[in-house]
């Protein structure tokens, strides 16, 4: 009986404290791609709502056209950029970041090559704007799960965590790299539209509120 009450006393053996790293572990992956599949989702919806592209998405679209490479492509390399630029403002890629930088842009190819909402353009303006907003509703917890997994922030959020770091509300970060790629994508020729001012304006402070509610930490 002594024996039982001063291993309890010890707290946790080695075995418990590896199945439970295993089971955080394997919680921050589920919690990681579920954020990735749902920002490529977001994306997806955007584009079938046919209201004006997001702000990173315009300047995608404006490089495709000129390139003549695919939509997820643009988005992997724009990426691979992005995740450089961060780096030399202080914010390091890690695991999280790669695979972010990869699946998103063949998450939207993929879910481009099917026959889904392929009909929404045509709909009525209320069920696209619908449509829209769920898209960045989406995008918001999204954001907020893979960031929350703590396995490294997305290329384009790892500048809005860089410019967090320096003393600027995640809103404002994110708002202000929107207008700033939304204007080089549109002298590219990316398409813009309404919808576009709502995404760019109410993106960042939807990702914001959803840091909150989902309690996700943006480091």
């Amino acid at each position: 009986m002594d024996n039982a009450r001063a291993g309890r006393a010890a707290g946790p053996t080695t075995g418990q404290r590896c199945d439970r790293a295993v089971k955080n572990w394997t919680l921050r992956l589920g919690q990681f791609f579920l954020g990735l599949a749902l920002c490529s989702v977001a994306v997806w919806l955007s584009l079938q709502a046919d209201l004006g592209l997001a702000p990173w998405d315009v300047l995608h679209a404006g490089v495709s056209d000129r390139v003549g490479i695919s939509f997820g492509l643009t988005v992997i390399l724009a990426g691979v950029i992005v995740v450089i630029v961060s780096a030399f403002l202080d914010v390091y890629p890690g695991v999280g970041t790669v695979l972010n930088v990869i699946l998103i842009g063949v998450g939207i190819d993929l879910l481009l090559a099917t026959s889904w909402l392929d009909g929404l353009a045509d709909a009525n303006v209320g069920l696209r704007f619908a449509v829209l907003f769920a898209a960045t509703v989406t995008m918001g917890a999204g954001a907020a799960l893979y960031i929350g997994a703590g396995l490294g922030a997305g290329p384009r959020d790892s500048l809005m965590v860089a410019f967090h770091k320096r003393g600027l509300t995640l809103g404002w970060s994110r708002l202000i790299l929107e207008v700033s790629v939304l204007i080089a994508g549109w002298l590219l020729g990316g398409k813009v539209g309404v919808g576009t001012v709502f995404l760019a304006l109410g993106t960042g402070f939807i990702v914001q509120a959803s840091f909150r509610v989902l309690r996700q930490k943006a480091f």
